[in-house]
């Protein structure tokens, strides 16, 4: 789609981009959903994408992503050995309403900063326990872990002019094991539910991530895998105001669901090899 109110794109912005920030600009990466729909309140575009940070770094502490990584490159990235969630990263790819096409422009941070509650990138970086790195326009810097940066249906926490910068995932959840499960309309349709089930290797804990059906995403932890009542119980005693409505469910079919498949979780976590 045109933006016919744009006058202006800055295609070489400075290394912190945040300090020219004006009113009625807007951060350009893959694009995919800014030309996809009217702007009328943007009056100028600043490209991330010249700034060329590199997408994915393998670091002693984990796995650093850039904002600006694309769904092609997170998807072909060569996982180590022994980064046993590396699998999610593909699942969560696949998990995309959108082409290959898409998956070439479109971006890790432009999905999280859309804070869609099927956004599968919110997905993966809640369940592997990730940290944002969040710039502002006057040069600070602070850190949010990716369960509380989405606060709801299309909001998160970012302030006027704050950039996300790079997503951190720490090793150790890259070593756990996982379980997923989603649902959707269609075989190609959006996510009406989306969960994850991680464990660390040797251990009988639990940290199950709920997205999609809610409004935000939903992180449960257990210390032991939890028999079917307290399984229950836990995703009951989330508010009804969290539970998400749109064309592909209601909130009752998606809490229905979302029982469902964390018992499925369970189960699988349960007989898999926990060495």
């Amino acid at each position: 789609m045109d933006l016919n109110t744009i006058t202006e794109v800055i295609r070489r912005p400075s290394e912190r981009p945040g300090m020219d920030w004006h009113e009625g600009d807007a951060w350009l990466a893959g694009g995919t959903w800014l030309y996809s729909t009217e702007q009328p309140d943007l009056r100028r575009l600043i490209d991330l994408t010249a700034l060329h940070w590199e997408p994915l770094v393998p670091t002693g502490e984990g796995l650093e992503i850039s904002a600006t990584c694309t769904i092609r490159d997170l998807y072909a990235f060569p996982w180590p050995e022994g980064w046993t969630a590396g699998t999610l990263f593909r699942k969560s790819c696949e998990a995309f309403l959108s082409s290959f096409k898409v998956w070439n422009a479109a971006t890790v941070g432009g999905n999280i900063c859309m804070s869609l509650p099927a956004g599968p990138m919110v997905t993966l970086t809640v369940a592997l326990e990730a940290q944002y790195e969040l710039w502002a326009p006057d040069g600070s810097v602070r850190f949010v872990d990716a369960l509380d940066f989405v606060t709801g249906d299309h909001r998160n926490v970012l302030a006027p002019g704050e950039i996300l910068r790079r997503i951190t995932i720490p090793e150790h959840a890259l070593r756990k094991r996982t379980a997923d499960r989603r649902f959707t309309l269609t075989r190609l349709g959006r996510s009406t539910v989306f969960l994850v089930g991680t464990q660390r290797r040797g251990a009988s804990d639990l940290l199950l991530t709920l997205t999609a059906g809610t409004t935000r995403p939903v992180r449960i932890a257990f210390d032991s895998l939890p028999d079917a009542r307290t399984l229950r119980q836990s995703i009951d005693a989330i508010p009804a105001d969290v539970w998400f409505a749109d064309p592909n469910g209601t909130p009752d079919h998606r809490r229905h669901l979302t029982r469902h498949f964390a018992e499925e979780i369970c189960r699988e976590l349960t007989a898999g090899d926990p060495s």
